[in-house]
């Protein structure tokens, strides 16, 4: 049975959209929701009159968490929680929830509990202010020692699963320097959520991986053989991109992000049939995202999928936002149907070539 949920988020259509696909994704049933014009109130996060609404409705339905769709400063979420007296997850805690229900491999394991560890100690330095002002913000009574001591033990296992994963990239360095031995050219596959990566790279390979509409189905580079015009190709998935992510989450899966940056290609799947101001939103995230991982804008090929589902009077402004940004290696394609996938290959062959 799902745990029940009060959720507050904006009021754009895309952003709640967006906030009840992640809690659908982390297993939330939302029993009410609260959309707001702002969440930054510097007490809250949310002005007094619809806190005190809030106090009503959590008596009447008795949430088990109140989920909070904006990041949540340490003292933000104390004052929420003891309010409502309710557990308060902000959009970071709500992401890692997802993540930790999403990974499969031992490498997403120690990537999202290294992400976890930062969360926690970028919390643990607030919690430690708040405990010297006279208030215990979950540390239970700890005293100053104590926090200090815990928070000295956090980054020693933080530096513990970097470690970890330090040999996790040295080991995925040598494959990549094998399969260039081999001759492989190699493709990823990068984009924002559910933009529909996986689709594609089930088309491309006649693989059978997990797709669906839930967010972050992917967090675990999966690569596989591919031929395009009689070459031999190495095409591999990666982790979805998402807003409002803190640089710290996207730190912990560098290991496996840094694909983007030795790949011949990468092809960046945006779904064309979100309305123009979504659209253009997902894309400046990818476009930023990539910046901050340092990869190639030579090498980018923008693939404009579910052209099933676009009316085509809309592909002319969507396309020509891409060639203003600076980029002419664009295709619009349906991974569903398999609509222009043979020339999306032909186009990732020039460009590798």
């Amino acid at each position: 049975m799902n745990s029940k949920a009060i959720l507050i988020t904006y009021e754009q259509e895309d952003s709640f959209q967006e906030a009840m696909g992640l809690c659908e994704s982390a297993g939330y049933e939302i029993v009410h929701i609260v959309r707001q014009k702002f969440l930054k109130k510097p007490k809250y996060g949310i002005g007094g009159g619809v806190l005190e609404q809030l106090v009503g409705v959590c008596e009447v339905l008795n949430p088990d968490v109140i989920i909070f769709d904006e990041i949540l400063k340490t003292s933000q979420n104390y004052n929420l929680a003891s309010k409502l007296n309710k557990l308060v997850l902000d959009r970071e805690s709500l992401i890692l929830e997802i993540f930790e229900r999403r990974a499969s491999s031992d490498e997403s394991h120690l990537q999202i509990k290294l992400a976890k560890l930062t969360y926690e100690r970028v919390h643990a330095r607030e919690k430690v202010r708040l405990t010297r002002k006279g208030e215990k913000p979950g540390f239970s009574g700890l005293g100053i020692f104590e926090v200090d001591v815990y928070t000295r033990d956090i980054q020693h296992r933080a530096n513990t699963v970097k470690s970890k994963l330090k040999r996790a990239g040295n080991q995925r360095k040598l494959h990549r320097e094998g399969r260039k031995r081999q001759g492989f050219k190699t493709i990823s596959l990068a984009g924002y959520t559910s933009s529909g990566k996986s689709t594609l790279f089930n088309s491309l390979t006649g693989e059978n991986t997990e797709q669906s509409d839930e967010l972050f189905t992917t967090l675990s580079t999966k690569t596989r053989r591919v031929t395009i015009q009689k070459e031999p190709y190495l095409i591999s998935d990666t982790v979805g991109f998402i807003g409002k992510l803190p640089a710290y989450m996207i730190n912990a899966f560098s290991s496996t992000l840094e694909e983007l940056l030795y790949t011949d290609a990468v092809v960046v799947v945006v779904d064309a049939s979100d309305y123009y101001e979504l659209y253009e939103n997902k894309l400046r995230i990818c476009i930023q995202t990539m910046d901050r991982l340092g990869v190639e804008k030579g090498k980018m090929i923008f693939a404009l999928n579910k052209l099933d589902l676009v009316p085509y009077d809309e592909l002319g402004e969507k396309i020509a936002l891409l060639e203003d940004i600076g980029t002419r290696r664009i295709m619009t394609i349906s991974a569903k149907t398999g609509e222009n996938l043979e020339e999306l290959k032909e186009l990732i062959a020039r460009t590798v070539n």
